[in-house]
């Protein structure tokens, strides 16, 4: 005999006992399936889940409830946390019905269901949950028999293996810490069997109808073995089966045909599972083994199942659900499942409500569940009333949808429970009373009552009072009398508000309550009461008659009459009077602060009570200052003055102004300042003291009377002022005391804006010499312009070839230009002169050199034209100023040619001037002679090229032949002729001009007195000397300034 040990694998409740995960899963709508998962075999009060928290709702305020309305043999539910734990009964997952006939991974569970519950069951949730019960290894292994055989053939070899009878086990899945069970094994040496049985299928599938009778064949199971003789022949039997298998089926050992041994109900078991071996009789036997499936059918043999339980607070027992008849419409009182074992069509199942009552079903939950199972709340579809019906039987009927149906019916009693719906209720909303006050405690002030329409106790009520009152007044909680405990003052609190309370002594309390205002009539207890015992008031000055100065305020805390004033002044009724219903005192006459500043009187206020009160208060009035005095100087007077050395320092003090106000504060407060007779600032005077000192040195031009202008302004606003003159006599000594005085006489009737210091002799003596030096500036310009003048006739005299005067040009080189002497220079669009150009048509001739080269304009080389003069044009418009001119040169001069009959090449470069026929020259040499003409302001005058003068206008350029033939001297003189802004007029009486006018910068055409064109020459910067006139005489007695430029030409 050999023993062998089996294990199995469990998980062992000591390793996971307590683990619970929660799983969440959606369904459609609002609704949710809970799931949990739970071991077995758990104590109780093991936590699974937190309904609430998984279905997102929110506790603690007590309004939401929970409630299990199914499951309750495991499991429980807290009514305000929703926390779901095992119940007492433990679980175990081998015995439970629904587990029995699990054989592979489908879940072994137990379904329940909670209710959410609103406030006062206004609304019920229903939610369907499901706790998965997980295995534990809490069964031990077992075979089918405490003897196992097993026939082993001689001779096998070493390691053959042979398969024993299975041993079985309740748990599933592998289990941890293992269990195991022994069996004894008996070995059998027999002959040799080479051949094992084999079914014509692995898997044999069928059908089977519920509630086939006994007997019944279902499917036959064959096997062949090609062995013959005892190890051919097979018999059947069960294999893996479990005892339900065994119990309903049987098995025929030699045919392997399977029929019904009892009756199957398809609700109990929907399918069997289970394997089926062949043995053959050889020793060894040898086995096969296939595996049958039997698929229970559904008949129709089961009615509707339905059940009433309870939903939320409303009870329910032994058919009988107790309803407030306060309850909402459509409230939920009772749960209703209907159910059906049947499958498919046989378990669809309706359900409705017989008959008229104010009840109806509807759908627990959104969401298409079970066919076979269905949940309804059963709705109060109308208002409940105890008084009109107490009691309803509800009855519902259910039909499911086979062929034929079945169908089966179940009732509810619903008894209306009365309720106290009736609250007390008081005749007035507003109760209103009049209570004199100084009372005597205890008094009687009101009675108020209040009705019930319920009866019995809901319809008892009792009264009372807000707390707010509580200890001032009182109330008979049966008869409603409101009574006063304490003596009322209308003074502090004149009215009184208070609710009173009617609760009548149903479940739950109902309460009306009506409001009584108690209004404290008025006596006269009180004098007036003025704000201040004494009021102060400030007024200023100059006020108008009758205008208000002050305002007392008085105050009586009666009412009514009692409260009603007269006032009254005591004192200085005739200054001031007060107006009654204002207190406004005003003043019969204007206030002069300088003749008083206080008034003190007394106000006198009495009641209108009988009888009447009185009471008094001071009033001081204060005058305040206004700034309508200007200061008075006392010291010095305006006759007075201070001898004052030249010797003395800075900072001596010369003198102190003194002066007061009579107005009082800031507007007394006086500022010094000098604002005139200070020309040298030579003084100064301290702003706050007065004190005049001398801050400048003193010198010959400051002897004499000084008369300081000193301004006195006070602070106030707007400041008012006084001027006082303070003299100063700058001397060693006082001589002559009657001079001074005279002086001072003088002073006064001198207007202020004139200074008077110092010394007048001074700046007179300084204008004579001023006037004496310009008179010798004046002569010696006269006599400069005489020299300059003998010299420019010396020039002419000394020019041999020129123009004839009065001869006509065959060809004028200088054409005439007439200009009409009433047009004026024109003004551009800003209104502004135009600017003439600086020397305006000016023609500048230079002789040429021995040898017939002329000078060039940069290199100073001679060009080749022979006996040719050049010249330079400076073209500007006709208004430039004449220019006569008597000049000389100084140094030995060139021939100078200038032929006006000349030929020219064309008009376009000839350089035009209006010079007079008369006045025109002749020169060759060293002499150049230019006379003067007749100019008018701006223009020489002409009308006529030939029947009047014309004036034509010169600038010569000489150039004078160097010793070294490479190095030429060339000097030209230029007249710039007046200034655009300048008139003849203006210049003989503005006197000399100083400076030199700059020579224009731009490049100028040359012309040769043929009518040749030169080339471009522009004029350097290189000044050789400036010489300036300041007179020149013209004849027709006018004078012109002029300045002459000498420029070297390089």
């Amino acid at each position: 005999m050999l023993r062998m040990r089996t294990a199995g694998w469990a998980r062992g409740w000591c390793l996971g006992c307590c683990l619970l995960l929660p799983l969440s899963l959606s369904l459609a709508a609002a609704k949710q399936l809970l799931r949990y998962r739970l071991a077995e075999e758990g104590p109780a009060d093991v936590r699974i889940g937190n309904v609430a928290s998984d279905l997102g709702i929110v506790t603690g305020s007590g309004e939401v409830t929970f409630s299990l309305e199914s499951g309750s043999e495991y499991l429980k539910i807290d009514n305000l946390t929703g926390e779901l734990s095992t119940s007492e009964r433990r679980i175990d997952r081998e015995k439970l019905p629904q587990c029995q006939m699990i054989f592979d991974e489908n879940e072994c569970f137990l379904d329940f269901e909670v209710s959410v519950i609103g406030p006062s069951q206004s609304w019920v949730d229903l939610f369907e949950g499901r706790v998965i019960v997980l295995d534990i290894n809490d069964n031990t292994p077992t075979f089918p028999s405490p003897v196992l055989t097993l026939t082993v053939e001689e001779n096998r070899p070493v390691g053959t293996l042979y398969l024993l009878p299975t041993a079985t086990d309740r748990d599933f899945g592998r289990n941890d810490p293992p269990r195991s069970s022994q069996a004894i094994l008996r070995v059998l040496i027999t002959d040799v069997n080479d051949n094992s049985p084999r079914f014509e299928k692995s898997v044999y599938e069928a059908d089977l109808a519920e509630n086939s009778a006994p007997g019944t064949p279902i499917l036959q199971l064959r096997a062949a073995d090609l062995d013959v003789g005892v190890n051919g022949q097979i018999e059947y039997v069960f294999g893996a089966a479990t005892e339900s298998v065994r119990r309903l089926l049987r098995l025929d050992e030699t045919s392997g045909w399977l029929s019904v041994l009892h009756r199957i109900d398809r609700e109990e078991v929907n399918q069997l599972r289970f394997t089926v071996m062949a043995r053959d009789r050889g020793q060894p036997p040898k086995t096969d083994k296939a595996t049958v499936v039997l698929n229970i059918k559904d008949e129709n043999d089961n009615v509707p199942s339905i059940e009433i339980r309870k939903i939320g607070r409303i009870p329910l027992k032994d058919g009988v659900a107790n309803v407030a008849e306060d309850v909402l419409v459509d409230t939920p009182i009772a749960l209703v499942q209907v159910s059906d074992r049947d499958q498919g069509e046989n378990g669809v199942v309706t359900c409705t409500v017989v008959g008229d009552v104010p009840f109806q079903l509807k759908p627990a939950s959104d969401t298409e569940g079970d066919q076979n199972k269905k949940k309804y709340f059963l709705h109060t579809s109308a208002p409940l009333d105890y008084e009109t019906t107490r009691e309803f039987n509800v009855v519902i009927v259910a039909v499911d949808s086979g062929s034929p149906s079945l169908s089966s019916n179940n009732s509810l009693v619903v008894k209306v429970g009365d309720t106290n719906d009736n609250p007390p209720v008081f005749g007035q909303s507003v109760v209103e009373v009049y209570f004199p006050e100084n009372n005597i405690p205890g008094e009687r002030v009101a009675t108020v009552l209040a009705t019930d329409a319920d009866s019995g106790k809901n319809a008892e009520i009792a009264y009372s009072l807000d707390s707010s009152v509580m200890g001032i007044f009182a109330i008979d909680p049966d008869s409603g009398d409101i009574l006063v405990n304490t003596v009322l003052d209308r003074e502090q609190t004149d009215r009184y508000e208070f609710k009173v309370n009617a609760k009548d002594k149903g479940i739950p309390v109902l309460q009306g309550s009506t409001t009584v205002i108690v209004q404290v009539a008025d006596k006269n207890d009180n004098d007036p009461k003025f704000m201040q015992d004494v009021f102060t008031f400030y007024v200023k000055e100059n006020l108008q008659p009758n205008s208000p100065v002050g305002m007392v305020t008085v105050m009586d805390a009666d009412k009514g009459r009692n409260a009603e004033m007269s006032l009254y002044i005591e004192e200085n009724s005739n200054i001031f009077s007060i107006e009654n219903d204002t207190g406004t005192i005003y003043s019969t006459m204007s206030f002069d602060r300088e003749h008083q500043t206080t008034y003190t009187f007394r106000v006198k206020a009495v009641d209108g009570g009988d009888p009447p009160r009185s009471a008094t208060a001071t009033v001081s009035l204060f005058v305040m200052d206004e700034n309508d005095n200007a200061p008075t100087v006392t010291l010095p007077r305006n006759i007075s003055y201070t001898l004052l050395p030249p010797s003395s320092n800075v900072r001596t003090v010369v003198a102190t102004v003194l002066a007061t106000d009579s107005d009082d504060g800031i507007n007394a407060d006086l500022n010094y300042s000098i604002v005139g007779g200070n020309p040298f600032k030579l003084f100064e005077i301290d702003s706050t003291s007065g004190v005049v000192s001398l801050v400048g040195k003193l010198t010959q031009k400051h002897y004499g009377l000084h008369r300081l202008v000193v301004q006195v302004n006070d602070s106030g606003q707007p400041s008012q002022s006084t001027t006082t003159l303070v003299h100063v006599f700058v001397n060693e000594s006082v001589s002559n005391a009657t001079v001074i005085d005279s002086q001072i006489v003088r002073s006064l009737h001198t207007p202020l804006t004139q200074d008077i210091a110092g010394d007048p002799s001074y700046e007179i003596s300084k204008q004579r010499l001023s006037i004496v030096i310009g008179v010798v500036a004046g002569i010696m310009t006269v006599i400069l312009i005489i020299l300059i003048v003998v010299m420019a006739r010396y020039c002419r005299s000394k020019n041999k070839n020129g123009y004839e005067a009065g001869k006509k040009d065959h060809e004028d080189f200088f054409t005439p230009q007439q200009h009409d002497k009433s047009k004026k220079p024109k003004k551009d669009k800003k209104n502004k002169k135009s600017k003439q150009p600086l020397y305006s048509s000016i023609v500048t001739v230079e002789a040429s050199k021995p040898n017939g080269q002329r000078y060039d304009s940069v290199n100073e080389k001679l060009s080749d034209s022979p006996n040719m003069g050049r010249y330079r044009s400076v073209n500007g418009g006709p208004g430039s100023p004449d220019l006569a001119r008597h000049y000389k040169s100084s140094s030995p001069l060139p021939t100078v040619q200038l032929h006006p009959q000349s030929p020219t090449a064309g008009k376009k470069h000839q350089a035009v001037q209006d010079l007079p026929p008369a006045n025109t020259f002749v020169g060759a040499g060293d002499n150049i002679s230019i006379g003067s003409d007749h100019c008018s302001e701006y223009s020489c005058q002409t009308n006529n090229k030939y029947s009047k003068q014309p004036f034509r206008r010169v600038t010569f350029s000489v150039v004078s032949q160097p010793q070294d033939p490479h190095q030429g001297s060339l000097q030209s003189c230029y007249d710039s002729g007046l200034e655009e802004s300048e008139t003849p007029s203006s210049k003989s009486s503005s006197g000399p001009r100083l400076g030199a006018l700059p020579l224009p910068e731009d490049s100028y055409e040359r012309t040769t007195p043929d009518g040749s064109v030169g080339e471009a020459e522009h004029m350097e910067n290189g000044v050789a000397a400036i010489t300036t006139f300041p007179f020149l005489p013209f004849p027709h007695g006018k004078t012109h300034g002029r300045r002459v430029l000498l420029r070297p030409l390089h």
